[in-house]
């Protein structure tokens, strides 16, 4: 007699949904960052996993009997968090290396130190650009609408029956090479204004040679580069507004080039 009503399908789909939450989710951004504590992050996949999982009706029946097929079947899972968090992280590292681009105009170059979210070196111009965005990312409830498309990823791309084709790799190729025209849009406002600053403290070392142009002009280029950079926070926030609202059917596009299903 079966006094717990155990019933493996039902334990098999249960195990099914938390693989898929606990390596995706957290290869996304926002979730994926070094300062949450792995048993926070552990905690949150049980919580989000029993949240979920009675709406997506995951059968237990995909699960594979081989070992070999479950690593194919996780490999498989890895990718598709893969993806997915290289979508949106195309945004933030756009953002991110026009920040780069204003700290090298505005002399910050020298001035770098240990990102605590990825443990490499940045720039203070490029950090503070990404919390800013990364702030307004949250605020504008970006991670529920990145959420929202995660929970179609059951829908649309069952465990174990992704897809990998040329239309993913062209994808992800145009999104990473929007990374660079959003860079120039970040920088470029400031970019023309320092140049401005630059050719005005020529003119005025040709005119003035007892001027030391290198001790008067350093402090001009930084306060305006912190003015125009105080102005670019607003645009910035209108490109991660407009990636927001874009980003259900991003994912939804992306998900469709991987999915066995008919589209």
């Amino acid at each position: 007699m079966n006094i717990f009503s155990y019933d493996p399908a039902t334990v098999l789909s249960l195990v099914l949904t938390i693989m898929r939450v606990s390596i995706v989710m957290f290869m996304l951004p926002i979730f994926s960052t070094n300062n949450i504590p792995i048993s926070v992050k552990a905690a949150v996949s049980v919580i989000f996993t029993l949240g979920v999982w009675p709406h997506i009706s995951v059968s237990g029946v995909v699960m594979p009997q081989h070992p070999f097929e479950v690593a194919l079947m996780l490999l498989g899972e890895a990718v598709l968090g893969l993806v997915l968090g290289m979508a949106v992280n195309f945004l933030f590292m756009g953002i991110q290396s026009g920040g780069e681009l204003l700290g090298f105009q505005m002399g910050f170059t020298m001035i770098n130190f240990a990102d605590p979210l990825t443990g490499n070196q940045t720039g203070a111009t490029a950090f503070f650009i990404w919390m800013v965005s990364a702030l307004t990312f949250l605020v504008l409830d970006g991670h529920l609408y990145m959420i929202q498309g995660f929970v179609a990823s059951f829908r649309i791309v069952p465990p174990g029956g992704l897809v990998l084709g040329d239309a993913v790799l062209d994808q992800v190729i145009r999104l990473s090479a929007e990374v660079f025209v959003l860079a120039l849009k970040i920088a470029a406002p400031v970019m023309v204004a320092l140049f401005l600053v630059e050719v005005a403290l020529g003119m005025m070392a040709r005119t003035s040679p007892q001027i030391h142009i290198m001790e008067f002009g350093f402090p001009i280029k930084i306060a305006v580069g912190f003015f125009f950079l105080s102005l670019l926070l607003y645009i910035m926030a209108e490109h991660v507004s407009t990636f927001i609202r874009g980003m259900e059917g991003l994912f939804v596009n992306l998900m469709r080039m991987m999915s066995p299903l008919p589209r």
